[in-house]
């Protein structure tokens, strides 16, 4: 085992254990900002829905799926390319991606549990709604699936993933005295560097990595098939939404995670284990997941203006001159913003990080402009009910809970960089050798 970052006396590898002013007031900050967003939700919890904009559809004229399902729809999207890049930089033995290999199942469990986390914020009452899902819940129901696939099935996967992954790493800091010694210990798990043990180690990564990649691709066609199937809102009923879903979470989360290996790189300042070589893969990544995204949004648009009922067209006019047509200019023009960035970095062969962080947080701003004009205007406009269109925007409760949600994320990413290497320390050449 040749291990690329090595211990220092009693200090343990990139700044793990070690607090400083910057990180005191990072911490600070996002507990603030968690703690605001819990306040909102404690109201919400006491006062009921009313104290937010949604509203039933009908007689209310309102959306019933808020900001809150546009951030499920959104956080789950971002965990899909963090564990596929892991998995895929495993099976294909890609090198140049593997130093970011654990920033990438990180992104994937953070976001997964945020994004739970949103669901449960959605029931109004989360205990009832899991009680209620338990006894009366419907198997085919593509919501319960999706759910229990995510809550049951992914979820622990990727926890298994970034355990598992981080054991040898766990092993060489836990040979050194400090105050985790305890914790990495019981990550080790009594983890031996002999060859038995790496090789199935390799073994076992390998396959889950050949498993896990299935999964969240189901998972995610599945929470695509909670809107395709549902005839009676224009806009949602149709075989393209699982697909559209894949697509965009995977710009979504190739942008999240290109910004995140950024900032790790910054607080590291370690540019021989992320090198250019690194922001060159993500950037071709993107920018394939980026141009089919805006392609799925322009087909989108077209099947709507043309050649479709009377209420599609309805919601097509919406969308290009009503009242969400500057959400939805606003995400076409940056995913293009976005696009133009990535194509004139591969055309002159210069992927330099400023230039793909701001195209990241575009294509990202975007997906969740698209996430939203997904979710909302189907409820709002154009029902088949002879029904007046109603309006939706959110207030300062939702925007308050969303922010502690972002928030929260930060921190569990935060508190993981401080208490675990989050680059590998071991290289791992991932052959599998022959039973």
């Amino acid at each position: 085992m040749a291990v690329a970052t090595q211990t220092s006396g009693s200090l343990l590898p990139q700044g793990v254990g070690r607090i400083t002013r910057t990180w005191r007031l990072f911490f600070l900050g996002m507990i603030l900002i968690a703690g605001f967003g819990l306040y909102a939700y404690l109201r919400e919890v006491s006062s009921g829905m009313i104290v937010t904009n949604m509203r039933d559809t009908g007689t209310m004229g309102g959306a019933p799926w808020g900001l809150y399902v546009v951030m499920v729809e959104y956080f789950i999207g971002v965990s899909f390319a963090g564990i596929v890049i892991a998995a895929v930089s495993r099976v294909f033995r890609i090198r140049e991606l593997q130093p970011i290999s654990r920033i990438a199942e990180l992104l994937t469990v953070g976001s997964l549990m945020v994004g739970l986390l949103a669901v449960l914020i959605d029931l109004g009452h989360p205990i009832r709604g899991v009680v209620n899902m338990l006894l009366y819940a419907r198997p085919q129901s593509p919501f319960f699936g999706t759910f229990m696939l995510v809550a049951m099935g992914v979820l622990p996967a990727s926890l298994v993933y970034l355990y598992l992954g981080a054991r040898q790493d766990a092993a060489v800091v836990a040979e050194q005295p400090s105050r985790l010694q305890r914790l990495h210990r019981l990550w080790a798990a009594g983890y031996s560097d002999t060859e038995a043990e790496r090789l199935r180690h390799r073994k076992v990564m390998f396959w889950l990595s050949v498993g896990i990649v299935p999964l969240i691709v189901v998972a995610l066609s599945t929470e695509g098939l909670v809107f395709g199937i549902q005839v009676g809102r224009p806009g949602w009923f149709g075989s393209l939404q699982g697909p559209d879903f894949l697509v965009l979470a995977a710009a979504s989360g190739l942008a999240n995670l290109l910004v995140l290996t950024a900032i790790v790189r910054r607080l590291l300042g370690n540019t021989d284990r992320i090198g250019p070589s690194v922001f060159k893969w993500l950037g071709r990544f993107l920018l394939v997941a980026a141009a089919a995204a805006l392609y799925f949004m322009i087909v989108e648009l077209i099947t709507l203006m043309y050649a479709t009922p009377e209420h599609e067209r309805l919601l097509a006019d919406e969308l290009i001159r009503g009242s969400y047509a500057w959400i939805f200019w606003v995400s076409i023009a940056l995913m293009a913003a976005g696009l133009v960035l990535l194509l004139v970095q591969a055309g002159t062969r210069r992927w330099q990080i400023g230039p793909l962080v701001l195209a990241s947080v575009l294509i990202s701003t975007a997906a969740l402009a698209e996430r939203y004009l997904t979710v909302i205007p189907s409820q709002t406009h154009a029902t088949l009910l002879p029904y007046e269109p109603g309006s939706y925007f959110p207030n300062w409760i939702e925007f308050a809970v969303v922010a502690g949600l972002f928030a929260l994320g930060a921190l569990l990413i935060g508190l993981f960089i401080k208490a675990f290497p989050i680059l590998p320390l071991t290289d791992d050449e991932e052959v599998i050798a022959d039973a």
